[in-house]
């Protein structure tokens, strides 16, 4: 279904992708901590064995939001590229079951879908990821398909013209709010060549390797850190932390969140940080202050990776804040 009698309360803007999850046998691949990180280490030029599969239709940093944004009650829009293909048709049902709006995908009847690879190894994943080159164009919308946010995350390589009609758009509508979850390319193209859109941005959240990428600055120094990107314009920027929880500063106040406390050991990762940050900009859509946003994240988070891919975990209205009372979540965060 697609609907378009309620406004819109989000569009989430970026690639979506058919995300194809392989289960890696522990005695079949080996891991090794190196300077320069985590490796996983397979024989090569062999047959290796995996334990099983499963599939999430339409993944990919921008649709993981939506499918937040809409189990959260919020009307939401995707706005992105599909090819004329089986997996196309495929990522449009998998919208439609979650009542996204999808009259801003664009099918590229000529061009392949985006597919991603996950190897997925104990509770943690490496992605294969491949965006095709689609020819990103902003659309013309009309008075009443203008929403009261924009989502921005992960989009191909090549979307720096993309990026500039984006801006050029949010110029000419004030009253839109943006929210900016930048992907490994447009981190990669540099804060200054994305200027305007980190300019405009209500809220920036990144993770802290990403922070330090982004704005510069230590590692080691997150107040450092969340003045670094608060330079680059946004009003708020948020910097996640993995199980350490989350920073956040909005010029006025700045906040630690701690991650939710678990009874049990997490399943797999993927789409956690895609959970925090939506779920994050859901709660500030709908009219909370920045401290009672932060305690929403970490429940959303901490429930996706007790479940496989980046949708299977995320919360309803309901379930959310039934888990928020459960968890006592306002007491996650403090002024620091």
């Amino acid at each position: 279904m697609t609907v378009r009698a309620q406004r819109l309360d989000v569009i989430a803007v970026g690639d979506v992708s058919t995300d194809v999850f392989v289960r890696l046998l522990e005695d079949r691949v080996e891991e090794h901590h190196w300077p320069c990180g985590r490796k996983l280490v397979l024989p090569f030029g062999e047959k290796i064995p995996f334990e099983h599969v499963e599939t999430v239709e339409a993944g990919g940093n921008a649709p993981n939001a939506a499918v937040a944004f809409a189990r959260l009650g919020l009307v939401t829009a995707l706005a992105a590229h599909v090819g004329g293909d089986p997996t196309g048709r495929d990522i449009l049902a998998a919208l439609h079951r979650e009542g996204i709006d999808t009259r801003f995908v664009r099918i590229d009847p000529d061009m392949a879908s985006n597919r991603n690879f996950v190897l997925w190894f104990r509770d943690d994943r490496t992605i294969l990821v491949h965006h095709e080159e689609y020819d990103y164009n902003w659309p013309h919308l009309r008075p009443a398909e203008v929403p009261g946010w924009l989502y921005l995350s992960s989009v191909g390589t090549h979307g720096l013209d993309y990026y500039a009609q984006l801006a050029d758009w949010l110029d000419a509508e004030p009253s839109v709010h943006l929210a900016f979850q930048p992907g490994t390319a447009q981190i990669a193209l540099g804060a200054d060549r994305l200027g305007r859109l980190y300019r405009r941005a209500e809220v920036v959240v990144c993770n802290r390797e990403e922070a330090v990428t982004i704005g510069g600055g230590s590692h080691d120094d997150v107040a450092g850190l969340l003045e670094s990107l608060r330079r680059l314009g946004p009003s708020t920027v948020v910097i996640t932390d993995g199980a350490a929880g989350a920073y956040a500063l909005d010029g006025e106040h700045r906040y630690r969140v701690r991650s939710c406390p678990d009874e049990s050991p997490p399943v797999e990762r993927t789409g956690a940080g895609d959970a925090f940050a939506a779920t994050l900009v859901a709660a500030l859509a709908q009219g909370c202050e920045l401290d009672e946003a932060l305690s929403w994240a970490p429940v959303s988070a901490r429930s996706v990776v007790h479940a496989v891919g980046s949708h299977a975990g995320l919360l309803g209205e309901k379930e959310l804040r039934n888990e928020l009372e459960r968890a006592h979540a306002s007491r996650l965060v403090r002024a620091w």
